[in-house]
């Protein structure tokens, strides 16, 4: 792997990768933002919840939250200020059952949901045909993003696409977060995704669905291999690991896309990372030495009041064709 940038370069004491992470998470600024709320009916008898912009000009940008993300997440509402105030007209797809309501069908939203991309993604082009058209991805939504790239290659409507922390090799983050101060995260997200499991559980009785015990709580293996991978028609976790892993559709990428990566991120390892014979001509990987995991915060170099990963956005926006 070649040298990692230092365009990012937080204050000494900030430079522990798990604060990175943490102070992202918990403490960063969170704008005030207003945006408007529309339910979009899906063909297979489910919805997922838009929170879009009230601009009716500019650029259009769709944003892909993270596991257990939504409008409310810090870094989504960080980029949607930042991008309306930059002139882009800013709407995030809430991932099925993320907007506050459980999803109607047994299925749910994972690192792979790729044709819920394709659908909104049209939706706009729809709407919008005339005007530029971006996404943003974050975390598994940028695993989701990458992957929808590579299966479409130059048919897809968008000019250009952001991933931020993609897991790449979804096998070696369920490894990390299965290990050490990193196992933190994992019973975070799963006490997330047990609540979530069981309000659905309740709303709809009829569906099923499956219990959830101790073991499966008590890593992301058991927990895509009991509940993710069978409700989403894989066979078993490796199935769904294999499949949907980002960094296997990076080849077919043909617009401009750009993937930043941090090397302490703690969700993952440096082995994730793909190598240069993988990147296609139209993909640029900044990896930077610090930044944790969608973290980012504090650059000794932006306003107090600005988060370094919100104006990475914005200048790497610029950067694409049509912005």
């Amino acid at each position: 792997m070649e040298k990692p940038d230092t365009k990012f370069s937080p204050p000494w004491w900030l430079r522990n990768p798990h604060l990175q992470t943490i102070w992202a998470s918990k403490f960063s600024h969170r704008p005030e933002i207003q945006f408007e709320v529309e339910r979009v009916e899906l063909p297979d008898g489910d919805f997922f919840d838009l929170a879009k912009s009230a601009k009716d000009t500019g650029p259009v940008v769709l944003l892909f939250h993270g596991l257990a993300g939504s409008i409310n997440s810090a870094y989504a509402r960080g980029a949607f200020s930042k991008l309306e105030n930059a002139g882009y007209r800013p709407t995030l797809m809430h991932w099925r059952g993320c907007s506050g309501e459980p999803n109607r069908l047994v299925r749910s939203y994972h690192s792979g949901s790729s044709d819920d991309i394709q659908f909104v993604i049209n939706l706009m082009r729809s709407r919008y045909p005339t005007e530029p058209l971006y996404a943003i991805g974050y975390s598994l939504g940028a695993n989701a993003l990458v992957k929808y790239l590579g299966e479409q290659g130059d048919q897809s409507p968008l000019r250009g696409a952001l991933a931020v922390c993609p897991p790449f090799v979804m096998s070696i983050g369920a490894d990390k977060l299965n290990s050490g101060l990193a196992k933190g995260y994992q019973r975070h997200l799963l006490s997330e995704m047990t609540k979530h499991h069981e309000i659905k559980q309740q709303r709809y009785p009829a569906l099923k669905m499956t219990t959830i015990t101790r073991s499966i709580k008590q890593s992301f293996w058991a927990w895509d291999d009991a509940i993710t991978a069978p409700v989403n028609g894989f066979k078993d976790v490796h199935d769904y690991y294999e499949s949907c892993s980002c960094r296997s559709f990076l080849p077919g990428i043909t617009i401009p896309t750009h993937i930043l990566y941090a090397l302490d991120d703690p969700f993952f390892t440096k082995d994730v990372l793909p190598n240069a014979s993988e990147l296609p001509p139209s993909v640029k990987l900044e990896v930077q030495r610090y930044g944790g995991h969608v973290g980012f915060v504090f650059d000794k170099n932006t306003p107090s009041r600005d988060n370094w990963l919100d104006c990475w956005v914005i200048e790497s926006l610029t950067q694409l064709p049509g912005s």
